[in-house]
């Protein structure tokens, strides 16, 4: 069976891919993810943060070396010496989110909605205590504040990396894990008071000294599946809803449409 993807088809079959990411959108404007989803409407592209991929694949890469075996010393320094980097077959492919709706990868088909929900993780670890899993999500960030304080999960735009680790837990369940609602952020944080610079001796290369953090988060997986039923209703709205209030987009359309109907 071809795979139902991008443009929404309600004529299609199989069951509708949707990403993280996307049901994020819908959460943040159901009117620019229509506008997407239902007609096929083209947003601007953002520019790839390839500085904070490569410290997920430095941060994995770090955890690979005590998979299955050990504790990692950052997660004993934490206290959290009874988890384990988790090792499972498939895991390569959990962690993929390009291709999250191909076989054997991260996602789960939601019955009532046909909607095949999906993304790619960063890490999992397995509690030795309790034989539960734990998500964990790296974050990668800089406070520029002259007197910085440590990361936390406050405010507006935070609350798309709970919904992160929320519907992976919820995925990861579904696949028949048993997995706690406790998952870990860990975050690193590039310093740069008192840093003199970043130019090694050996001038072809350069450090950066990143503060090392580990938040806990309760995730609530209640509101995911009333969601999708509200997905699966506006994939099938003939009309547009309106832009979220906070929706930079929606107040781009607005400014750019009043220019344009000025006489």
């Amino acid at each position: 069976m071809a795979r139902h993807r991008g443009v929404f088809k309600p004529d299609q079959a199989a069951p509708f891919e949707l990403s993280r990411s996307k049901i994020e959108k819908f959460v943040k404007c159901p009117a620019c993810f229509w506008l997407e989803k239902v007609k096929g409407v083209k947003f601007p592209s953002m520019p790839p943060w390839n500085i904070n991929t490569n410290t997920d694949r430095l941060l994995k890469r770090d955890f690979d070396q005590y998979r299955g075996r050990s504790t990692h010393p950052l997660l004993a320094d934490n206290g959290l010496g009874h988890l384990i980097p988790f090792s499972h077959p498939d895991l390569n492919k959990w962690l993929s989110a390009l291709h999250f709706g191909a076989a054997g990868y991260f996602h789960t088909v939601h019955q009532p909605t046909q909607i095949l929900v999906g993304g790619g993780l960063d890490d999992v670890l397995y509690n030795s205590d309790t034989g539960e899993l734990h998500i964990v999500d790296f974050k990668s960030t800089s406070n520029q504040a002259k007197e910085p304080k440590p990361p936390n999960l406050y405010g507006y735009w935070k609350g798309a990396y709970k919904r992160q680790m929320d519907i992976y837990t919820w995925v990861l369940r579904r696949k028949g894990f048993l997995v706690s609602d406790l998952g870990y952020f860990i975050y690193v944080d590039g310093l740069h008071v008192d840093i003199d610079g970043m130019i090694d001796s050996d001038t072809e290369t350069a450090t950066m000294t990143f503060a090392t953090s580990i938040l806990p988060y309760h995730a609530n997986t209640g509101w995911i599946e009333p969601t999708l039923i509200e997905i699966q209703s506006l994939l099938h709205s003939p009309t547009c809803p309106d832009h979220h209030e906070k929706c930079e987009d929606g107040a781009f359309i607005r400014q750019v449409n009043r220019v344009l109907t000025v006489d």
